[in-house]
C-alpha cells in the first residue's frame, strides 16, 4: 500500500526510542475528527508498524494538549462522504477493526467521546489526562456506536456502569475511569505523552515475540471458553519456548547483562 499523503499531515508518525511508534492525530481545527484522510493514514500506519520489526509498541495520541478525538467528522457525513471514514481492513478510522499483534497505547487528553472513545477502546491500554472524559453520546443524537463501543465498553467496565453510559450517553470522567480500571495511568494533561512513552519503554524492553504472543491469548480471554484457551495457550507456549529469544533471556540473566532480543 502506497503511503498516503495524509501521513505527516493529518496524522503524524515517527519511531522514537528505537522501538516505539508514536502516532499523533493532527487536525486541530477539527478537534482531530476522523475524515477519509485520517482513516487512510491510520490504516497505513497500522500496517507499517506491524511490518517494521524494529517497532515493538505503538502510542496513539494527539498533537494537541487539549483534546484527543471528536469522533467522526460530521461535516464529511453531511456531504455524503461518510463511507470514506472507514477502510476495508481497519473499519472506522482505519483502526477500530484492524488486526494488530503489537501492543497499542492510547494517550487520551481532554474529550475521548463517540468515535474517539471507540478508538481508545480499540487500543490495549489507556493513559489519560486527569481532565479526560470518555463516553458514547450517540443515543443523544439518535445514532449508534457502531465502531465497537457498545461491546468493548462492557468488557472494560463493570456491566452496570457500562450499560448506564451506553443508555444515557453521559460521559465518564478520568478519575472514575481510572478507579474502575478503564484507564491504566492518569496524569496531568501536559504529561500524557511522556507517561505513554514511559509505559511503552517498560513494554519494549521485553522480548517482542513473548509480548505479542502473550497478548494474542490475553485478548481472547473474554471471547473463548477455557476449553479453547488451554490448547491455544499450549501452542503459543511451544512457539515461544522454541524461539531464539527464549534461549537468550536466561543466558542474559545468568550473565547479568541486558538481553539482545531478535523477535524470533
Amino acid at each position: 500500500m502506497t503511503k498516503p499523503e495524509s501521513v505527516g499531515r493529518e496524522v503524524l508518525y515517527e519511531v522514537i526510542e528505537g522501538h516505539i511508534g508514536l502516532v499523533r492525530l493532527n487536525r486541530p481545527d477539527k478537534r482531530n475528527a476522523v475524515n477519509g484522510d485520517v482513516a487512510q493514514a491510520l490504516d497505513w500506519i497500522v500496517k507499517e508498524t506491524e511490518r517494521d520489526e524494529a517497532v515493538r509498541v505503538v502510542i496513539l495520541t494527539s498533537s494537541s494538549p487539549d483534546f484527543f478525538c471528536a469522533g467522526a467528522d460530521l461535516s464529511e457525513i453531511s456531504k455524503g462522504r461518510g463511507h470514506l471514514l472507514a477502510t476495508k481492513d481497519g473499519g472506522f478510522a482505519g483502526f477500530t477493526q484492524h488486526p494488530r499483534e503489537k501492543p497499542w497505547i492510547a494517550g487520551v487528553v481532554g474529550a475521548g467521546l463517540a468515535g474517539g472513545c471507540e478508538i481508545a477502546l480499540a487500543c490495549d491500554m489507556i493513559v489519560a489526562s486527569d481532565t479526560a472524559r470518555f463516553g458514547l453520546p450517540e443515543v443523544k443524537r439518535g445514532l449508534y456506536a457502531g465502531a465497537g463501543g457498545v461491546f468493548r465498553l462492557p468488557r472494560k467496565l463493570p456491566a452496570a456502569v457500562a450499560f448506564e453510559l451506553i443508555a444515557t450517553g453521559d460521559p465518564l470522567d478520568a478519575p472514575r475511569a481510572y478507579a474502575l480500571g478503564l484507564v491504566n495511568r492518569m496524569v496531568p494533561a501536559g504529561e500524557v505523552q511522556a507517561e505513554c512513552v514511559a509505559l511503552a519503554k517498560a513494554i519494549a524492553v521485553n522480548a517482542p515475540l513473548s509480548v505479542r504472543e502473550s497478548l494474542k491469548v490475553a485478548r481472547l480471554a473474554y471471547e473463548l471458553p477455557e476449553s479453547e484457551l488451554w490448547p491455544l495457550s499450549r501452542r503459543v507456549s511451544a512457539l515461544v519456548f522454541a524461539s531464539e529469544d527464549a534461549r537468550e533471556g536466561p543466558v542474559a540473566f545468568l550473565e547479568k547483562r541486558a538481553p539482545v532480543w531478535k523477535g524470533r
